[in-house]
């Protein structure tokens, strides 16, 4: 056997840096610089183009349009890299299994990863709660600043940074205190077993509903409630606005506190009489 005969894969000795074998190379050598500037090209304006697609809608979020545009760039590019391969002779067969394997071998070690990002996925889709809505969710409660694929940020009602992971959130119920735009205050208020129940009950609804934040519709609802051991109970569920909901709550409380001292309607506590008998 010549040199000119010898055979390596597919290719005569004898033939390698002929100008045949030299026009080939460079060939593919052009067509793959070609295939790989077509992909940057294609693979970026089709990301740019799913992220303005989630800023053309207000109601989708626009991070999730931004994670699909991450993973189309990448599989466009993994495709063109495994066709320059398949141009240059080298069998991507093998290679695609051996890469499935260890995809498989990841993805089992990375599981709980995997599972923030799918969690982030579906929290993104469905939007139980978006940036500034304030929520309580697992175990956290705070405003949301941001929602990414792998976790939530929560500040909390001491401003504190709190992060959390996705999957925690998902698999937990979500309150979300934003959600709606009125919300019901309700509160308990006694008066003596002396007191003038309509008096008491005009005196609450007056300093309740004086203030510009309370809702007259729905109605408002005061009612006594409940006849305690020293004290009579009015149940009051007044309507507000859900950004106004904690401090007109809690500003109520005192208002009535002080019209019905203002008013002399007794407002009673606990009490204990001892009798001392003689020994």
């Amino acid at each position: 056997m010549t040199m000119d005969t010898v055979i390596i894969n597919g290719i005569t000795v004898g033939d390698i840096l002929s100008p045949q074998w030299l026009a080939a190379v460079a060939g593919n050598l052009f067509l793959a610089i070609f295939i790989l500037i077509a992909a940057f090209i294609f693979s970026s304006w089709a990301r740019h183009r799913l992220i303005r697609l989630g800023e053309e809608y207000d109601k989708v979020d626009d991070t999730l349009f931004a994670f699909l545009g991450s993973v189309t760039r990448y599989v466009i590019l993994a495709f063109a890299g495994v066709f320059i391969l398949n141009r240059f002779g080298v069998q991507t067969a093998s290679l695609i299994a051996i890469i499935g394997a260890a995809g498989l071998a990841i993805g089992l070690a990375l599981q709980g990863t995997l599972s923030n990002i799918a969690a982030g996925v579906m929290l993104i889709m469905f939007r139980p709660f978006k940036k500034g809505d304030f929520i309580q969710a697992a175990g956290q409660m705070g405003t949301v600043k941001e929602v990414s694929i792998f976790t939530t940020e929560i500040a909390s009602v001491g401003n504190v940074q709190v992060i959390v992971p996705n999957a925690s959130i998902w698999g937990t119920a979500i309150t979300n205190y934003s959600s709606y735009e009125h919300r019901r205050a309700e509160w308990t208020f006694g008066v003596g077993y002396g007191a003038d129940l309509a008096k008491a009950e005009t005196i609450i609804r007056d300093t309740i509903m004086a203030d510009p934040r309370s809702l007259s519709e729905p109605e408002p609802f005061i009612q006594v409630n409940n006849l305690n051991a020293s004290s009579v109970d009015f149940l009051v569920r007044v309507w507000v606005a859900s950004s106004d909901y904690f401090a007109y709550q809690a500003d109520m409380k005192r208002a009535v506190k002080e019209a019905l001292d203002k008013a002399g309607v007794e407002i009673p506590f606990p009490t204990r009489t001892i009798i001392q008998t003689g020994q």
